[in-house]
């Protein structure tokens, strides 16, 4: 909502190529109470003032010498970017109230205008104007904020990668599928899965592992548990057994609905005394 001052304070132009046209005018608004009223009789330079001030309402005359209100709103669309242009026209002419709707002005008054529709027309024209601005300003900032914190939210991301990178022999994440969709370090060959294999149970996965084991990480992945510091084997071809930590969480996006893992892991052989050879 807007304050009864915010709509007095507007910044308003009167276009009209008679001064008394013009006087009339400025003297209504003046005893309506608004603080910010500029006008000029020279409709060329409408663009340049509008440009410079930006308006929040401008009362046109449609029917000047050199250059009409019809060709003042075309000109007045290249300055209004956002395609709003707050033009309320003031004419004589009953058959021109449509074309300057059609032109881009939101509202007319005829002349010879009533005290009262003037009135009330420039202050719900305001009142729109002023709502809209608002709404544009409040999008823009939003949009800063988002921005702003979508970079916090990456920066955020890149120093937790870097810090588990350094922390950990790797880093990988799995789809709600089990497929692995983000990886860092040599995850694949640690695991002794080809790259298109997922984490599960699967005979491919199972060779050389400890079968107890594997099937509890499995069972932690599957009923979605977080796990800190699992540790779980494999024997080697030459017959060395090979320890790794795995660490993991489940992932959930905003409407709690589950997406995948993420965890970090670690080969851990060189801190295991029993790592030795069958």
């Amino acid at each position: 909502m807007l304050e009864p001052s915010e709509i007095l304070k507007a910044q308003i132009l009167i276009v009209d190529d008679q001064q008394v046209n013009v006087r009339l005018l400025e003297e209504m608004l003046r005893l309506l109470g608004y603080e910010h009223i500029s006008s000029t009789m020279e409709p060329q330079t409408v663009c340049d003032l509008h440009a410079s001030n930006h308006y929040d309402l401008i009362l046109l005359d449609l029917q000047m010498p050199g250059m009409d209100g019809f060709q003042v709103m075309e000109d007045l669309k290249k300055v209004e970017t956002d395609s709003y242009v707050p033009v309320l026209v003031v004419t004589a002419q009953p058959n021109h109230k449509l074309r300057a709707l059609q032109a881009g002005a939101k509202d007319f008054v005829s002349k010879p205008f009533d005290f009262v529709e003037m009135q009330t027309r420039i202050h719900n024209m305001l009142e729109v104007r002023l709502l809209y601005k608002k709404l544009n300003n409040y999008n823009k900032e939003l949009e800063k904020t988002v921005l702003a914190r979508t970079a916090e939210l990456r920066e955020s991301e890149a120093r937790f990668k870097s810090f588990t990178e350094l922390s950990s022999d790797w880093y990988w994440e799995q789809d709600a599928e089990g497929r692995f969709t983000k990886t860092s370090g040599p995850v694949f060959e640690m695991l002794g899965l080809e790259a298109g294999e997922m984490l599960d149970s699967n005979a491919s996965a199972l060779a050389g592992w400890n079968t107890a084991e594997h099937a509890q990480l499995v069972d932690n992945i599957a009923s979605r548990r977080p796990f800190l510091d699992f540790i779980y084997s494999r024997q080697l071809q030459n017959g060395t057994v090979q320890y790794l930590q795995v660490s993991g969480e489940p992932i959930f996006d905003s409407s709690s609905r589950f997406i995948g893992y993420r965890g970090i892991g670690t080969d851990i052989t060189d801190r295991r005394p029993d790592a030795k050879g069958t």
